[in-house]
């Protein structure tokens, strides 16, 4: 549990990110980087640094780091070099890293991200310190091993793109939101494929607190290798309670990396925390400084995707959505292009529309099935053709939740397929007079209490005299017309 006196303390979080780039070979050898392989059959001799073998740079890496810089608005190096980070693990067959360390090939650079605080959206800019290219280490097995341990080699040069932010996230909250953004833009980008499960997206939080109004920072511990967004903010949460448990018993936060257990709901020590001095960074004498060049920097921009950013702006300006509308839409580039299409089908007057529906059921459905946008089953303009329905009357928006399940179920390419379902189910939204006002003299006649209190005032006690009217026609009485009735007859 946090303690009772956390508004006395501030939380300084910064976080490095290890994004595996999308290549089809690892970063300094042509060894594949397919996912799933049988252990140490993707390990080449340049992976494992054989005697006789030299590293070459894998271009695609460069260009996607390039990419990424160019999205963030950093600044993409002329020249970087890379070093040999050294350290021993028994899963880094070299017992060295080549990585970047004084000259990165991304430097700066800005996050804008949203999320919720105190119950209202609000938006944030963090600063990016850099974003270098390094090759990952392989994987040590301790399962079915009788008591040992086993080592892949599988990942070993798989290429990686470290992004690191400056300390300025003050919550969990922030640092989810982060990582959310970050996550979705390297796959907009096209340079990540975002998977979490398999160690596409690891996240690194570097955890302080402070007396709230000092400028120093406390010491910091690092968290190692959160691999989803719900372990990110307990292990913040937990981390942040064990650190302030501490100093307010005297004691010190000793500088560390530690590793969250989801289980127990704890941190614990995986190491004493190096500085880089303690890794004896050199530059790698087989490799020279990767120059990257104007021309090749317009290339990249030329093929460069509209970003996240532009996006947003277009969504206001062109289909007149708020702010809010077109941040969230824009999360991901899977659920603004489906946005893009439903719109292209049922016309900018209904944009506003699409956004509701894609921020609400279609969101929640996608959450409740675990399904990404681009699976859903309920195609663009099929679900253009629903808001149609609701916009010319056949349907009201009530009606049409239980459309859009249907078609959910249906699972059809069928594009006139909400025409179908309604006709199917008999869904179709009764706007003739004649029947609504059958429906309206029925229910003044058995509700006198309601129309009593509506002719004295109050105006409520009408919502009532709805609710029954809906329940008689069951739901599909267009409700601005039965309102409308409603009042006329209630008025004489």
């Amino acid at each position: 549990m946090l303690s009772e006196n956390i508004m006395e303390w501030e939380v300084v979080i910064g976080i490095e990110n290890h994004v595996q780039l999308t290549t089809d070979s690892k970063i300094f050898s042509g060894s594949p980087t397919k996912f799933g392989a049988e252990p140490n059959t993707q390990a080449s001799p340049v992976d494992l640094a054989l005697p006789g073998v030299l590293p070459v740079m894998n271009k695609a890496a460069v260009e996607r780091a390039i990419r990424f810089g160019l999205a963030v608005g950093a600044k993409v190096a002329p020249q970087s070099i890379f070093a040999r980070k050294n350290y021993f693990y028994p899963d880094l067959p070299k017992g060295y890293q080549i990585s970047q360390f004084e000259d990165p090939v991304v430097q700066g650079g800005q996050l804008t991200f949203g999320y919720e605080k105190d119950g209202k959206f609000v938006t944030k800019t963090v600063n990016l310190t850099r974003a270098h290219l390094e090759e990952d280490a392989g994987k040590s097995l301790h399962e079915d091993y009788h008591g040992m341990s086993g080592i892949d080699l599988n990942r070993a040069g798989t290429p990686l793109l470290e992004i690191v932010s400056e300390p300025e996230m003050r919550s969990a909250s922030e640092a989810v939101a982060y990582c959310k953004a970050l996550h979705g833009l390297v796959m907009w980008l096209g340079i990540c494929d975002g998977n979490m499960q398999e160690g596409s997206f690891r996240c690194d939080i570097n955890v302080s607190v402070r007396p709230k109004g000092q400028k120093e920072f406390g010491t910091r511990c690092e968290l190692k290798n959160l691999n989803s967004f719900r372990f990110i903010e307990e292990a913040v949460h937990v981390e942040v309670a064990r650190q302030i448990e501490l100093l307010e018993d005297g004691d010190k936060v000793v500088q560390a990396t530690r590793l969250y257990d989801p289980d127990k709901k704890e941190t614990r020590l995986m190491r004493e925390k190096e500085d880089a001095q303690d890794y004896r960074y050199f530059p790698d004498p087989d490799l020279p400084p990767l120059t990257i060049g104007a021309d090749w920097i317009e290339r990249v921009k030329a093929a460069m995707p509209e970003l996240p950013a532009v996006m947003r702006t277009r969504f206001v300006e062109e289909y007149k959505l708020p702010e809010y509308d077109s941040l969230i839409l824009t999360a991901s580039k899977g659920m603004a292009l489906y946005f893009e299409a439903v719109v292209a089908a049922a016309g900018k007057e209904n944009a506003k529309a699409a956004a509701n529906w894609l921020m609400g059921d279609v969101s929640s459905t996608l959450n409740r099935e675990g399904v990404e946008i681009a699976e859903a089953p309920v195609l663009p303009v099929q679900l253009a053709g629903m808001l149609k329905r609701i916009a010319d009357g056949t349907i009201s928006n009530k009606i049409a939740k239980e459309v859009f399940g249907a078609m959910w179920e249906a699972k059809s390419e069928d594009p006139n397929l909400v025409d179908v379902i309604i006709e199917q189910k008999g869904l179709k939204q009764i706007s003739d007079t004649g029947a609504l006002e059958a429906i309206v003299n029925e229910v003044i006649a058995n509700n006198e209490k309601s129309v009593e209190q509506y002719r004295a005032g109050k105006e409520a006690a009408i919502n009532a005299l709805i609710g029954q009217a809906m329940k008689a026609s069951k739901g599909k009485a267009n409700p601005a017309q039965l309102t409308e009735l409603l009042k006329q007859k209630l008025a004489s």
